[in-house]
């Protein structure tokens, strides 16, 4: 199944097993979903569903993901079962947290999981229909797993892997904070040295959708010549850094590792080395 889906497609899905979840972020976000969402979608929230915030973002980063035991919980709270075929959009062109929902739910061991490409702005322009207020549903029963089947890496993995030069780390947020020209979020601007700018935005077309696979794979394999076949991919906290881990599966690439702490934990962490281009 591909891991992108178009409105279009969506909107002549079968609804046995279909079930659409709602990852927008942003101010009052569980009211906007109230106000108004794609009919019969779920809301997930990034912060409180999707991860799991310390108190320290240098022990983890902003975006720290929670353990498969209480995102077991929140799956069996949205009435998910294994059988189920999930769709998850977002209400940005990039379709950030949507990534990191598809990212942890196939991690989590779910096969059908796609992304609505072009989020919701893409569903309204389609015609799909549209719903206020609470969506009525079952819970479902437990999924217990060990572990994130997905590959991920810890800071002290991508400092020895890049000392050794045995992997390519793939920083994708915008090149301006890459450089260190400023930074929005995070304490400190800059990237760790060694780590190669890909902004996310180079999976996208000037319309905000995906590019095709053919196209991505041609792109990202003129990106990665003669460097290391092993990629660790990171953002700013873990997020955006899985709509480059979702362009690349769906460009037929190996899944690759995500280093979930990224920038947020690396400029935080006492000693750690800052690097930048300006």
């Amino acid at each position: 199944m591909s891991p992108i889906i178009s409105s279009f497609e969506l909107k002549n899905i079968p609804g046995e097993n279909l079930i659409i979840l709602d990852a927008r972020t942003g101010k009052e976000v569980k009211q906007n979903y109230l106000d108004k969402h794609i009919k019969g979608a779920r809301f997930i929230d990034l912060d409180k569903d999707l991860a799991e915030i310390g108190e320290n973002a240098a022990f983890g980063g902003r975006h720290p993901l929670p353990s498969v035991d209480k995102f077991a919980e929140t799956l069996s709270n949205l009435g998910i079962a294994s059988n189920s075929h999930l769709v998850v959009y977002d209400d940005k062109n990039a379709s950030n947290a949507a990534a990191r929902a598809w990212w942890m739910l196939r991690s989590f061991g779910f096969k059908n999981v796609q992304v609505l490409d072009g989020g919701m702005q893409a569903a309204e322009k389609a015609g799909l229909e549209f719903a206020s207020g609470e969506e009525i549903f079952e819970k479902a029963s437990l999924i217990k797993k060990d572990h994130w089947s997905f590959p991920v890496s810890s800071l002290e993995v991508v400092e020895n892997e890049l000392e050794n030069d045995s992997s390519t780390v793939i920083d994708v947020r915008d090149a301006y904070r890459y450089k260190g020209e400023s930074e929005p979020i995070d304490l400190v601007a800059g990237h760790i040295p060694g780590a190669i700018n890909i902004p996310f935005s180079e999976n996208l077309d000037e319309s905000g959708n995906f590019l095709s696979p053919e196209i991505l794979k041609e792109k990202y394999s003129q990106f990665l010549k003669d460097k290391p076949e092993h990629l660790i991919i990171h953002c700013g906290s873990g997020v955006t850094a899985c709509h480059t881990i979702l362009a690349l599966d769906y460009a037929g690439f190996p899944v690759p590792d995500l280093y979930v702490g990224s920038w947020s934990e690396w400029s935080r962490r006492e000693g750690k080395e800052i690097a930048k281009d300006i």
